[in-house]
């Protein structure tokens, strides 16, 4: 009959070694327990900045909502309606400004007549855009009138918001006296408005009147000497008589609008996400809107990627199927060394070096064909895109090259086998085979530069404004400000708690949106070509 083996009767290993152990664990748990660890961690402080962006963020539409509210109650945003007008007046003063100038070249570089010559014969066109700007001058006059208006009743608005925070700490210090003596006086807004709403119908007079002379001044144009200037002066009737047409509009809005109207919570989010100024420390109203820092963001990062990837692809294709050994030793790590430097020092070599160098080659004479030039700014779109692309290079050519390396040797082998070249070999199966990772190595460059901080801020020319998108391919040479600019250079200088101090954390909530979606996009695409390459 055969015995079973059990714990208690097997025999002990012949071979029996004593294990050191830490804390009651041996050495492959603990090594096991320090990676797991790790990564823990990296989990843990991954929440916590998670955290931390949510909750100093988190309060600013509230914040916003109430800054939107005050703009409105205290009657800053029917004086804007005037404003509006008054500032579509002087954009076409401006174009006016500009076809004198056109005219004025032509004077001296076609008719070759001398400056003086050419400024007697713009005499009339300097009556009339004389004229024509002055007119403005009653709409103006408003302006200035209800503006001084609606800044005392925000000022008031403002001194007791600061009362008020300086009782409840007067309260909570237990100083009952103090915080009882200070006079808070309650503003009556339907009071403090009248002398705004009261000027209305004087307003429609104004208007009238300016109508009139806009539509008399439209009618009685100079004529300009070529047919090219001609037609923009046509275009500058149209746009005056567009311009006239809106009025109707104004008035209408002057007398709908309504002080007492709830400005809505989602229109605080609105405002941010679709606004197009970013006003802080104004007197008449602070603005937070993300877009023209979203929009220099992308301009600059998009010029990085075109600079970088044919060079970091490029590279990588040549340094890892084409090289020889020995320039592989000498390519390979003088790339990979760019990213070693820091990037204080990219930005001083942007501002000293390459700024300079772009605008005075700019100024070629057979460059002059070429979009934006010549450069107005040295500091722009195109010094720190350039300077970016320096930074992803090293990041596109080692993740291209390590995408290329994972592609199977089989490959290769079986197109040498199949009669193909080495070129023929590499352009079309180990480039393609390798294509999922060279878009993830792509991508990653656009998360490295979107997310850096010290070159845009030295070399973008920090200017908060869209471009000027009519230049065409000309806006990439304009200066711009990024959403890492703006956190780098305000957030020393804010508040603890403050409405302009939360709306930065919106902007880093932004931008850590913006790299989740980049590396989503990244997985899709890797994940489609991996099926295709099957």
């Amino acid at each position: 009959m055969a015995t079973s083996i059990t714990a208690d009767t097997r025999p002990p290993f012949v071979i029996a070694k004593a294990r050191t152990r830490f804390f009651g664990l041996s050495l492959d748990e603990c090594i096991q327990s320090f990676f797991g660890g790790s990564a823990a961690v990296a989990v843990i402080v991954l929440g916590l900045i998670t955290l931390f962006l949510f909750r100093e963020g988190s309060a600013f539409f509230t914040q916003n909502q109430k800054n939107l509210t005050v703009y409105r109650q205290a009657g800053l945003e029917y004086v804007d309606f005037i404003r509006q007008q008054e500032r579509d007046h002087t954009a076409l003063t401006r174009y006016l400004s500009d076809l004198r100038l056109r005219t004025l070249t032509h004077f001296t570089q076609v008719e070759k007549l001398s400056l003086a010559d050419a400024n007697a014969r713009l005499a009339d066109f300097d009556d009339y855009a004389g004229r024509y700007s002055d007119a403005v001058g009653p709409i103006r006059g408003f302006v200035s009138d209800l503006g001084d208006v609606a800044t005392g009743i925000k000022t008031k608005f403002a001194v007791n918001e600061d009362r008020l925070i300086e009782r409840s700490q007067l309260l909570a210090a237990g100083k009952t006296a103090e915080a009882a003596a200070l006079v808070i006086a309650p503003i009556d807004f339907k009071t403090e408005l009248q002398p705004i709403l009261g000027a209305l119908p004087a307003y429609k007079e104004a208007s009238e009147a300016f109508a009139a002379e806009l539509t008399a001044l439209g009618a009685s144009a100079p004529a300009l000497p070529a047919p090219e200037l001609q037609a923009r002066m046509e275009k500058f009737k149209s746009l005056n008589s567009a311009y006239i047409a809106g009025f109707p509009a104004v008035v209408k809005q002057l007398e709908t609008w309504d002080y007492t109207l709830a400005v809505p919570f989602w229109q605080s989010f609105t405002a941010f996400v679709f606004g197009r100024e970013w006003l802080t420390a104004s007197f008449w109203q602070d603005w937070y809107g993300i877009l023209p820092l979203l929009t220099g963001s992308l301009m600059v990062s998009l010029v990085a990627l075109v600079i970088a990837v044919p060079l970091g692809v490029g590279a990588a294709i040549y340094v890892n199927q084409i090289a020889r050994p020995t320039e592989q030793k000498l390519i390979k790590p003088s790339i990979e060394f760019i990213s070693a430097i820091p990037s204080v020092v990219l930005g001083f070599f942007g501002i000293a070096i390459l700024g300079t160098f772009l605008r005075d080659i700019s100024q070629v004479e057979w460059l002059q064909w070429l979009p934006g030039f010549p450069i107005a700014e040295r500091l722009n779109v195109l010094t720190a895109g350039a300077l970016l692309a320096l930074i992803s290079v090293p990041t596109i050519f080692t993740l291209a090259e390590d995408a290329i390396n994972n592609v199977p040797r089989a490959f290769k082998e079986a197109s040498f086998a199949l009669g193909a070249s080495k070129l023929q070999t590499t352009v079309k199966i180990i480039v393609p085979a390798a294509l999922s990772g060279i878009i993830s190595a792509v991508l990653l460059g656009f998360g490295r530069v979107i997310g850096e901080t010290m070159v845009v801020l030295l070399c973008a020319g920090n200017r908060i404004a869209i471009p000027d998108f009519s230049a065409g391919l000309g806006a990439f040479t304009q200066p711009v400000h990024t959403m890492t600019g703006i956190i780098a250079q305000e957030m020393g200088e804010v508040a603890n708690g403050s409405i302009h101090y939360r709306a930065l954390f919106v902007v880093g909530i932004g931008l850590f949106f913006l790299s989740l979606l980049i590396n989503y996009v990244a997985q899709v695409i890797v994940r489609r070509y991996r099926i295709s390459i099957g």
